[in-house]
């Protein structure tokens, strides 16, 4: 990556990502950036992009293998690079980092998916419930002078105050990509309008990214790209081996609404009124409610 480009990046550096291991990111023509807060369709996302550019089902190797996150500590840097550069087909990328902190390419395409964010937070409780490496994580962390990773204790309420005060993340990441929506490489995707109609969105998808697709293809992709069908194939997906329960532990519901039985009257006012600290109120109208939003 060309220093300029890399010197206009808001640092942006936590537990397990750094910003910095995108110096040595050479973009391609074509590239796409799966770009979303944690806990919001990240993989469903990658799945899809990685089916429509492979829409016979040829993979090469899983998901998680041809679709890495540029900025997660857990590779060595040297290594994932070289891993990216030797890929053939078009890349699928994926980042957890707000708009300000990621390279604008011209000749890429850019993908950001949002959720509600209470549902985003429950998905998140079970995630960090589920993950076996933490302590690991943490110990890395300490060394690098950042502050841990907290861990779920069975109280949900005190995780949801702690997942609140992060404003570099879901809110942070909703708000810095709505402010670039008017960028032509961008396109909005939102997890309800996922789980509404599966087959319309992979066509805008595909459409955004310039895939042609016969009906049989397309029909294929949507199968590939349900839930019922991810949690079932590791082969396409990976094993997951650092969550209890493995591929299903990680796609674990995929459910809407869970938030409902959990938060209280006064932790959704408190939602509520950071939504509408942290967000313009058109991007929070999205953020609940995808595309119905914008009509």
């Amino acid at each position: 990556m060309e220093q300029a480009i890399f010197d206009k990046l808001r640092p942006h550096e936590n537990v397990i990502a750094d910003y910095r291991r995108w110096k040595q990111f050479e973009p391609r023509a074509g590239d796409i950036f799966v770009c979303t807060p944690g806990k919001c369709g990240t993989t469903w996302m990658q799945t899809i992009c990685c089916n429509l550019v492979r829409p016979d089902g040829a993979f090469e190797a899983s998901v998680m293998e041809i679709s890495p996150w540029i900025e997660a500590i857990f590779r060595p840097e040297d290594e994932m690079h070289a891993a990216i550069n030797r890929m053939v087909k078009r890349r699928v990328l994926k980042s957890h980092s707000p708009a300000t902190s990621v390279p604008w390419f011209d000749h890429s395409k850019y993908i950001f998916v949002g959720r509600d964010g209470r549902d985003a937070f429950m998905s998140w409780l079970n995630h960090n419930e589920r993950m076996k490496i933490i302590d690991a994580v943490n110990r890395q962390a300490q060394q690098r002078n950042l502050p841990p990773m907290p861990k779920y204790n069975g109280d949900p309420h005190a995780f949801f105050e702690a997942w609140l005060q992060n404003t570099d993340g879901y809110f942070g990441m909703i708000a810095s990509y709505w402010e670039q929506r008017h960028r032509d490489n961008l396109l909005l995707v939102h997890y309800a309008d996922l789980k509404a109609n599966l087959e319309g969105e992979i066509r805008r998808i595909a459409e955004f990214l310039k895939i042609t697709l016969t009906d049989d293809q397309l029909r294929q992709v949507v199968t590939r790209c349900t839930f019922e069908y991810m949690r079932e194939h590791p082969e396409m997906m990976g094993e997951f081996d650092g969550f209890e329960g493995g591929l299903k532990g990680f796609i674990f519901k995929g459910t809407n609404g869970r938030w409902k039985d959990v938060l209280t009257e006064d932790e959704l006012a408190t939602y509520e009124t950071r939504l509408c600290e942290l967000v313009p109120p058109d991007a929070a109208a999205w953020s609940k409610d995808g595309r119905k939003a914008l009509t």
